[in-house]
């Protein structure tokens, strides 16, 4: 098979995004911009992929890694100068070269993969990805002739009245004969207002020699959105959250309202989990099937396995087991490792924690560094006191244990399996099993003192 190679086009700042953080590195759906480009790039088996960099080059380089190759663009003198600086890495390998903008995150590999093969068929020079817009304004026109071949891309500011009425637009993607295309960029000449290299004069260059110029025209025109503005960007998180919510679906998710469910591209869910509206599941998390995830919950970078409901809840970087749930209003934090068959309730709050099966935590209770057993029941406004102000300590709790309400265990501290916390208490020292321990002052009863009560 014929090597593809890809260079993706990020030096640009985006002086219209009006931010420090460099344009490709906005992100849609959870990743950067340009991310979303190589993820697609992969998708389509590119074997040689090179990012150009330019303002910000140490900071895209570190979000890209090691998943491309880099080139620098000291100076943005256009697009066309930004290919030449991939000579040394490609202008002598056979094969076919794709160019693709860093800040148009939403073209498919199929699309990718679509053009090599069309561009392979016609054993073209070049081929222009193109597509149909609605409203072309703006773009550059494919013009062809009688016979539909391609005969040059005119853009807005020069095109004549009947020029501008064609729909047919560039958007910016090309697939190259590698070899043509490094041999056509030393002809290059940036006699223009602007005082650059324009990539479309390689077009002009190679259609000149009597080379094979072709169009490939997708079908899907929002694909070939570049995002230059936060208008844009908010716009391509749109279509791509619609893309995402699809496919889940697709996949047998059911989402009561997709509209306001907000998903980050590479979250994996089961089938038959049930997401209602206004729900938000961000980062690396995978949850698995039969679960329910109620209105007003977010999910960040956590796994839940199966049978798992959340109940408004915000759970980070955490682990719910098979059957367990959580809610209304409760928080797990990072670390936070829920059992089987665990009930988390009201307003409570678990980190760095494991809970073990069945065990059950109802309401308005903190448990931070604490590991504990299977079958307990921690009572209302429980609190681990975890922090002596200087270092956090671990509590040890054993199976079967009753914690009764508003108690507090002040860590470190172990609690022995099958022992019993009176409400109330406050706890300093271990237990053994079967102790029951209490901690609170003996309650007096003063006769009659009600009665002096200024009240």
């Amino acid at each position: 098979m014929t090597q593809r190679n890809a260079i993706i086009l990020a030096a640009g700042k985006g002086t219209r995004m009006k931010s420090k953080l460099y344009k490709v590195l906005h992100q849609v759906c959870g990743k950067p911009m340009v991310a979303h480009v190589l993820d697609q790039l992969e998708g389509a088996e590119i074997d040689n992929i090179i990012t150009v960099v330019g303002y910000g080059a140490e900071t895209v380089e570190e979000a890209i890694g090691t998943r491309a190759k880099f080139v620098l663009q000291k100076q943005q003198l256009g697009t066309g100068h930004a290919v030449m600086q991939a000579t040394d890495l490609l202008a002598d390998l056979e094969g076919q070269t794709l160019v693709v903008s860093g800040d148009t995150p939403l073209f498919t590999a199929d699309t990718f993969r679509k053009l090599f093969e069309y561009h392979t068929q016609r054993k073209a020079a070049v081929t222009i990805l193109t597509s149909q817009a609605p409203d072309p304004t703006g773009y550059g026109r494919i013009v062809r002739n009688e016979v539909g071949i391609v005969e040059r891309i005119v853009e807005q500011k020069d095109a004549t009245e009947e020029e501008k009425a064609i729909k047919e637009i560039n958007t910016g993607v090309y697939c190259f004969d590698n070899r043509k295309l490094f041999a056509a960029l030393k002809l290059l000449k940036n006699d223009n207002a602007q005082g650059e290299y324009y990539l479309t004069d390689v077009i002009e260059i190679l259609k000149g020699q009597g080379e094979v110029v072709t169009a490939y025209r997708m079908k899907d025109f929002d694909e070939s959105m570049g995002v230059n503005d936060r208008i844009a960007l908010a716009r391509a998180n749109q279509l791509m959250q619609a893309r995402i919510n699809a496919n889940l679906m697709k996949q047998g998710v059911t989402m009561l309202d997709p509209a306001t469910t907000y998903i980050d591209a590479g979250v994996k869910i089961g089938n038959d989990t049930v997401l209602e509206g206004n729900v938000v599941i961000k980062g690396h998390t995978v949850i698995g099937s039969d679960c329910y995830i109620s209105a007003g919950s977010r999910i960040i970078d956590s796994t839940l396995h199966d049978n798992v409901t959340v109940t408004a809840s915000t759970l980070q970087e955490a682990e719910m087991h098979d059957g367990s749930d959580i809610g209304p209003n409760s928080h797990l934090r990072p670390q936070a490792e829920i059992g089987k068959d665990v009930h988390i309730g009201n307003f409570c709050e678990i980190k760095k924690a494991y809970i073990g099966a069945g065990t059950k935590i109802g309401h308005l209770s903190y448990v931070g560094d604490a590991t504990l057993g299977k079958d307990i029941n921690v009572g209302c406004g429980v609190v681990f006191v975890n922090y002596d102000g200087a270092k956090k300590h671990h509590t040890n709790v054993g199976d079967h244990v009753f914690i009764g309400s508003n108690s507090n265990l002040v860590a470190p501290v172990n609690i022995a399996a099958d022992s019993f916390v009176a409400a109330g208490s406050t706890i300093t020292d271990d237990t053994n099993q079967y102790d029951m321990a209490i901690a609170r002052a003996r309650q007096t009863n003063k006769a009659d003192y009600a009665k002096k009560l200024p009240w």
